[in-house]
C-alpha cells in the first residue's frame, strides 16, 4: 500500500504505475515523463495541421493531440498521419473526443491513442439536479457500459492506448447530483470508465484529472491515486495538466504549481501545459518543468532518501491552512505576507520602492499603494534615510537592527545558530532564518516559549519542497504554531526557469496549507525578455519587480491571496471559433484592474460553460463569429457578434455591479 497517495511523502520517488505503450513510446512504469501538446488548427485542414504538428515535434513534443469533434475529422486523421509519416515524422497522435463516440471508434482504428472525457462521452450536461436511487444509478452505469464497451474493444484489438480525461468543469449531471462539484466527483467519473475497461481486460489506459484551479487539480489526482491503490492494488499512468491555465506569466505559474506539486511527490508520467498561445510555445515550459527531475526512474539510484511517515498531521485531499499564532499581522488568520528582497541592492531610494508597489506623489506628499505592494522589504545591512510608507515594514540583519533609529519599522533577521546559542531574548517581532536541511536540536523548545518569532524556512536542496514540508510537518506534530515564511531561492538564469522554480517549490507548499508568507530570492538578476509569437509576455525591467510580481502571482494561483483579475482561458484547438489569443489580450487590457473577478474565455461550447467551473463571467464561442456571454453558468446574451462582444462583456460587468473605473497608482 502507498503512503496515503504517493510512494514517499518526504523524499522524491516515482509512483509505480502500469506501463502503457503508445506507438513507439512507453508511458509509466518509471519511464521518463513524456511531453505533449495539442494542435489549434482546423483538423479538416490537413496541410495546416501537419505543419503545426511538425513545429511542435521539432520543438520537442513527443505526442501530438488533435481534436476530432465529428466523424469527418476522425476520418481525416488518416490523411494527417500519412502526411506526417511521408515527411519522416512518426510521433504518436492522439484523437481528442467530446460528445461523439462514433468519432472515437473511427479514430481508434487510425491513431495511437484516443482521449475521451467521461463527463460528456455518454452523458449530456444540462445543469440539472437529479435525485437517483441506487437502482437508477446502477442502471445509468449499465447504459455507459453499453455505449463505452465498443470503443474499449476496438482499442484492445488495435493496440490503441486511451486517456480517460476528467475535467473539473464538465462533470456530468449524474456525477454532480451524487458527488457535487468536488475532486471526489472527478475521481469517480473516471473510475466508472476504468472499471468497465478492466472488465474487458483492457489496460492500455492513462488517466487525468484536470482543473483550472490548481488546488482542485492536485486534490483530485491524489484522491485518484489513493482510490486506484485501494481498489485495484495498482495505479495506471497519469497525465498531468492545469486546464485553461491562461497565457504569459500567469499561465506558466499556474501550470507549474499544479504539475510541479504532483511531480515533487513522484506522481505523473506525461504532461501538457495548456497555454493560450501557439502550441509549440508550450513545449519549452514543459521541458523546464520536467528537467527538474532529470531521467530519474523507479530504481533507487540517485533517489533522495525517503522518510516513512505513517500518517500526515493534515489532510492532503482537502485544503486547510496550518493553524498559526499571530505575530502582528503574520498568521493563519491573515493573508500570506510578501517579503521583497533588496539585500543585494546598492542603494535604497523612493524610486526602488516603485518596483514593489509604492509610488511617492510629491504634490500631495503621499504614497500610492497598489494591490500588489509588498508587506515587508529585506534590506540586509542597509537602512532607509527617509520616512517610509505607513504600511511598509523592514527586515534587516540583527547587527544592523541593533542600531536602527526606529524599531517600530525595522525588525531583525536572526541566524538559526545565533538564535539558539546566544540566549537572545527579543520582546517584539523577530525573524529566525532556519535551514530545513540542518535543523538543530533545541529549536522547537525555544519556539514553544517564544511568542514573537516568525520562522523563515529555506532549503539548499535542488528540489526544496520536500525538505521544507518535512520541517513543517515536524512543527505540526510537536504543536509548534509559530508563523512560517517560505523563502525560495533560485540560481536559474532565465525568466521562464525561475518562474517554474519559484512556482513549484513555493506553490506546492501553499497548496498543502503551509506558509504565512513568501520571500523569493535569486542570485542572478533577470534582465531578459521572454517572447511568444512575436509579442512580449513578460518584460523584466527590474529584478525586484519581477520577484514581487511572481510572489503575488503564486499566491493568486494557489487562491491564498487575491490581488488581481483571474483569467481562465482555454489553449485553443481546432474547435475554436475566434482568435483566442487576440481576444484574450483585448479582454485582459480592458478588465485587468478588476481585483478578484474571474473571467473565462472559451473557444467553443466544449470548453464552456462546463470548463469555466468557478468563473464569475464567461465569454464563449457559440458559432463562427458569434459569442455567448455568461454570468456564472447562466446564459445572459446569445450569438453576440464577435466585433462587439468585448464591449458587451464590459456592459455585463457594469450591469452586474462588478465594474469599477480604472484608477492609476491606486
Amino acid at each position: 500500500m502507498l503512503q496515503q497517495y504517493c510512494a514517499s511523502l518526504t523524499g522524491y520517488k516515482r509512483l509505480p504505475t502500469r506501463e502503457v505503450k503508445t506507438g513507439n513510446l512507453l508511458i509509466g512504469n518509471g519511464n521518463p515523463v513524456v511531453i505533449q501538446t495539442m494542435t489549434t488548427t482546423d483538423t479538416m485542414d490537413t496541410e495546416a495541421t501537419v505543419a503545426q504538428a511538425i513545429r511542435c515535434i521539432e520543438a520537442g513534443a513527443q505526442m501530438v493531440r488533435i481534436t476530432a469533434p465529428s466523424k469527418n475529422e476522425a476520418e481525416n486523421l488518416q490523411h494527417i498521419k500519412d502526411e506526417l509519416k511521408k515527411r519522416g515524422y512518426n510521433v504518436p497522435l492522439i484523437a481528442d473526443i467530446h460528445f461523439t463516440p462514433n468519432a472515437a471508434e473511427i479514430a481508434a482504428r487510425i491513431v495511437e491513442k484516443v482521449r475521451v472525457n467521461p463527463g460528456n462521452y455518454v452523458d449530456k450536461k444540462k445543469f440539472d439536479q437529479i435525485e437517483y436511487t441506487d437502482e437508477e444509478y446502477l442502471a445509468e452505469i449499465e447504459r455507459i457500459r453499453e455505449r463505452f464497451t465498443p470503443l474499449v474493444r476496438i482499442c484492445r484489438d488495435y493496440g490503441t492506448a486511451m486517456r480517460i480525461g476528467t475535467n473539473h468543469g464538465s462533470l456530468s449531471d449524474r456525477i454532480m447530483s451524487r458527488y457535487g462539484d468536488t475532486p471526489m466527483g472527478m475521481v469517480e467519473s473516471a473510475m466508472e470508465f476504468l472499471r468497465i475497461a478492466r472488465d474487458e481486460n483492457y489496460h492500455q489506459i492513462v488517466l487525468s484529472m484536470k482543473s483550472s484551479n490548481p488546488q482542485v487539480m492536485v486534490q483530485a489526482y491524489r484522491l485518484l491515486v489513493q482510490k486506484m491503490d485501494e481498489e485495484f492494488g495498482e495505479c495506471y499512468p497519469l497525465h498531468l495538466g492545469v486546464t485553461e491555465a491562461g497565457d504569459g506569466e500567469d499561465g506558466r505559474i499556474k501550470s507549474a504549481i499544479g504539475i510541479g506539486t504532483l511531480l515533487e511527490d513522484g506522481i505523473g508520467d506525461t504532461i501538457r501545459v495548456s497555454l493560450t498561445e501557439d502550441p509549440e510555445f508550450e513545449i519549452p515550459v514543459c521541458k523546464d518543468i520536467v528537467n527538474r527531475y532529470g531521467s530519474t526512474n523507479l530504481t533507487e539510484d540517485n533517489q533522495e532518501s525517503p522518510v516513512s511517515i505513517p500518517r500526515l498531521p493534515y489532510n492532503p485531499f482537502v485544503y486547510k491552512r496550518r493553524e498559526t499564532d499571530a505575530v502582528q499581522q503574520i498568521s493563519s488568520h491573515h493573508v500570506p505576507v510578501v517579503v521583497a528582497d533588496f539585500g543585494r541592492e546598492k542603494a535604497l531610494d523612493a524610486k526602488c520602492l516603485e518596483t514593489i508597489g509604492y509610488t511617492y506623489k510629491p504634490d500631495t506628499d503621499k504614497w500610492g499603494i497598489s494591490d500588489s505592494a509588498a508587506d515587508f522589504i529585506y534590506t540586509g545591512d542597509k537602512i532607509f534615510d527617509f520616512a517610509l510608507p505607513g504600511m511598509l515594514q523592514v527586515i534587516c540583519n540583527y547587527t544592523t537592527w541593533l542600531n536602527v533609529p526606529d524599531r517600530t519599522k525595522y525588525y531583525p533577521l536572526i541566524q538559526q545558530t545565533e538564535y539558539l546559542e546566544s540566549g537572545l531574548t527579543i520582546e517584539g517581532m523577530h525573524f529566525v532564518l532556519v535551514d530545513a536541511d540542518d535543523v538543530m536540536g533545541g529549536l522547537t523548545e525555544k519556539l514553544r516559549i517564544d511568542k514573537h518569532a516568525v520562522l523563515v524556512v529555506f532549503s539548499h536542496q535542488e528540489r526544496a519542497m520536500g525538505a521544507m514540508r518535512r520541517l513543517l510537518i515536524a512543527l505540526m506534530e510537536q504543536g509548534i504554531k509559530c508563523p512560517v515564511i517560505l523563502q525560495v531561492e533560485s540560481n536559474e538564469t532565465t525568466v521562464d526557469e525561475q518562474l517554474i522554480h519559484f512556482a513549484t517549490d513555493a506553490g506546492g507548499l501553499f497548496l498543502d496549507g503551509f506558509g504565512d508568507g513568501i520571500w523569493l530570492k535569486n542570485n542572478t538578476d533577470i534582465t531578459n525578455t521572454s517572447k511568444i509569437t512575436g509579442r512580449t509576455y513578460l518584460e523584466v525591467k527590474n529584478n525586484a519587480q519581477f520577484l514581487n510580481n511572481t510572489a503575488f502571482s503564486i499566491l493568486q494561483a494557489t487562491r491564498t491571496r487575491i490581488s488581481k483579475t483571474e483569467y481562465i482561458s482555454c489553449p485553443s484547438c481546432g474547435r475554436t471559433l475566434f482568435d483566442l489569443q487576440e481576444t484574450t489580450a483585448k479582454i485582459r487590457a480592458a478588465t485587468n484592474h478588476l481585483k478578484g473577478v474571474k473571467i473565462a474565455i472559451m473557444g467553443c461550447i466544449v470548453n464552456g460553460p462546463g470548463e469555466m467551473a468557478d468563473a464569475d463571467f464567461g465569454y464563449v464561442g457559440s458559432g463562427p463569429g458569434k459569442i455567448t456571454l455568461y454570468k456564472g453558468k447562466e446564459v445572459v446574451k446569445k450569438n453576440v457578434p464577435s466585433e462587439i462582444a468585448v464591449n458587451e462583456l464590459i456592459g455585463l460587468l457594469k450591469d452586474s455591479g462588478t465594474w469599477v473605473e480604472h484608477l492609476n497608482n491606486n
